[in-house]
């Protein structure tokens, strides 16, 4: 600087030169904190994204269940994925939100359907957001594109319409919704006795496609690609969707006949243009027990006859070959339990009760659509089988030779052994046949074919089960197959009527269910006017995924028994407690104008009387062919329906305060 310059001049250079040096300085501070600030945020956003990013890595796996069939097919895949070094979280929809789906890159689900082809409780909200969302145009196609996901449903064929319902909506809405499919819908039919087989070939899909998918940095979401069976159809419309789902019937696959893949659209069409579906003719007959279901059956110890009948050996005849007592029949009317064949013309049933003691190995259907068998066939091989299996228990300890010989020519038919025999087209035919060999009849139906009962023959004991009093307990108990089931129920019990041989109403005790409906079942008297009612309590047959019945729903000797005294007190004197089996926890009411004679009960049954009515061709009633019931069969007796001429076995299992095993 010059030394000429005046004083104030040089002043004012000095402020201006240190204000300058002040804002650059200021503004280089200001900048640094600027980007230090932006730095912070950007890795503030990374360690986001990174949480997320390990958060995505993780899919989740749902269960709709109701009856936990599902559930524990998921629990087991879910142990797969996790054997296979694949994360996911096993998630029950219920404590679940559903607009946390935008957020997932990977969903498998395991849906049951529900009654009227509705979600299980613990999935309806899910379903029901899917819905909305995906007919919402607010929510849009895209809001799940960045998720992939599989569905495998869990149903009942015989359903019709319905069948895999939740399973086949749910993967259509998460379609609309953008999501992108890993493979195919899977479906499993419980009635099939393949489900487990089937379901494990779907896993495996699923883990393959999985496997080849996971890297290190997480899901390669992009390369995923929809293993299917449809030989590169390509994309999976809404129509297709709509005519998968159709209910009809000529369509369907049967999976177990297929091993579980299902046929390719394009395979199908040109099939069904031969005339024929998995090999078969169109409208042709079909075997009503197929492999699987035959195994299963087996496996519980039945013996198959032809192509839907079964015939199988009770504990009770075992019981009494070795003179260790009779079933309750033998207390209530007089069978020779070691006489008795068990037996059925139709394994196939209308329903699906919860407390099934077959655990629904046996197929169901609402009317006969198998290949079908001549009654004479189905009469020898059941006496021929039957009768093998009694030769089997020579040497069995206690046995006892004179009763094994009289087991080996049977002299009762209880066609009660699973499924509806009713069905069978050649009932009168079958029943015929039995009583020509003077085989007694005892024949029960499950209150679904008033049709059936109004042309059957008479039979020694027709019963009806009556397995609740009002339609809502009745529609949970026997999970019906037809939706008129009420009507049909009571047009049942109106047929019973007006049969003239004996009749019965089978009631099932279940604590918890049914076992509180006094009123509600008395108000059935005078529907079906029985000349009997049995009430028993449930049998408890181990854990099924089918049922949700344990032990705490079988009810005591003492609860039979009050309930039963209640309902005598209904009937207005009508119907009085008549016998009593505490070791099968059951109870006979009787009706008092019939079959109490001069102060004793005639509840036992004149076999050869019956068979000479019949024979007559003449018509008869029920109180032609009575006989007395014994001391000790009686309501009240010390013996508790006991014969005293059997031999006690472990007597405390028949104690009358003792929870029994229940009927079998």
């Amino acid at each position: 600087m010059s030394p000429s310059l005046p004083p104030s001049r040089l002043t004012i250079l000095t402020l201006l030169s240190a204000t300058a040096t002040f804002y650059f300085f200021y503004k280089a501070r200001h900048r640094r904190r600027y980007l230090v600030t932006r730095l912070r945020q950007a890795l503030t956003t990374l360690d986001s994204q990174s949480l997320n990013l390990a958060s995505s890595k993780r899919g989740k796996l749902f269960f709709l269940s109701e009856t936990n069939t599902s559930k524990t097919l998921a629990q087991r895949l879910h142990a797969l994925l996790t054997l296979n070094d694949i994360p996911f979280d096993l998630v029950d929809p219920k404590a679940y939100e559903p607009e946390d789906l935008c957020k997932e890159t990977l969903v498998l689900i395991v849906a049951s359907t529900w009654e009227n082809g509705g979600p299980p409780q613990n999935g309806a909200f899910l379903v029901n957001w899917l819905a909305d969302s995906a007919d919402d145009f607010r929510v849009g196609a895209l809001a799940l594109k960045e998720c992939k996901y599989a569905v495998f449903g869990v149903g009942s064929r015989s359903y019709g319409e319905t069948y895999n319902a939740v399973a086949r909506s749910v993967s259509l809405k998460l379609r609309k919704l953008g999501a992108g499919e890993l493979v195919d819908l899977g479906e499993g039919d419980v009635d099939e006795g393949n489900l487990d087989e089937v379901f494990d070939r779907w896993s495996t899909k699923i883990v393959g496609v999985l496997k080849g998918n996971l890297g290190e940095n997480g899901w390669h979401s992009k390369n995923y690609g929809v293993v299917s069976e449809s030989e590169g159809d390509g994309e999976f419309s809404e129509e297709d969707d709509a005519e998968a789902g159709d209910g009809n019937e000529s369509g369907i696959v049967d999976l177990e006949d297929i091993a579980g893949k299902a046929p390719s659209r394009r395979s199908a069409v040109a099939a069904k243009a031969n005339g024929k579906v998995n090999g078969q003719v169109l409208n042709g007959e079909k075997e009503m027990v197929t492999p699987v279901i035959r195994a299963n059956l087996e496996k519980q110890g039945y013996k198959i006859i032809g192509s839907h009948s079964g015939v199988k050996l009770c504990r009770w005849t075992k019981s009494q070959l070795r003179g260790r007592g009779g079933c309750y029949k033998h207390s209530f009317y007089g069978i020779e339990s070691h006489r008795c064949m068990e037996a059925t013309p139709s394994l196939a049933c209308a329903n699906k009760c919860v407390f099934c003691w077959r655990h629904h190995t046996n197929p169901v259907g609402k009317s006969w659509q198998w290949k079908m068998d001549d009654p004479l066939v189905i009469v020898d091989t059941a006496i021929d089988l039957h009768t093998k299996m009694i030769r089997q228990m020579k040497g069995v300890p206690g046995v006892k030779a004179e009763r094994l010989s009289e087991g080996l020519s049977p002299k009762h038919c209880a066609l009660s052994l699973v499924g509806e025999p009713i069905m069978y087209p050649e009932i009168n035919s079958l029943i015929a046949e039995l009583h020509r060999r003077r085989i007694s009849t005892f024949l029960v139906t499950n209150a679904q074919f008033p049709e059936k009962i109004k042309m059957l023959k008479p039979v020694t004991q027709l019963y009806v089960s009556v397995d609740a009093a009002t339609k809502d307990s009745l529609k949970a108990i026997d999970r019906p197959l037809f939706g008129d089931f009420w009507e049909r129920f009571v047009d049942s019990l109106k047929a019973l009527n007006k049969k003239q041989q004996r009749t019965v109403y089978r009631l099932t005790l279940v604590k918890g269910w049914n076992a509180e409906d006094v009123d509600a079942y008395s108000s059935l008297f005078d529907v079906g006017n029985p000349d009997f009612i049995e009430i028993k309590g449930v049998t408890y047959c181990g854990t099924s995924a089918t049922s949700k019945i344990t032990m705490e729903n079988v009810p005591w000797h003492s609860d039979v028994k009050e309930f039963s005294e209640a309902l005598a007190r209904k009937s207005k004197g009508a119907y009085e407690v008549a016998c009593e089996h505490a070791h099968s926890c059951c109870v006979l009411l009787a009706k008092v104008e019939k079959f109490k004679v001069n102060g004793q009960w005639h509840t036992w049954i004149d076999y050869d009387k019956f068979h000479d009515l019949v024979a007559s061709g003449e018509p008869f009633s029920s109180k032609d062919y009575t006989l007395p019931t014994p001391s000790w069969a009686v309501y009240g007796a010390e013996e508790g329906g006991f014969d005293p001429q059997q031999s006690r076995f472990r007597k405390e299992r028949h104690h009358k305060s003792a929870r029994p095993a229940g009927v079998i």
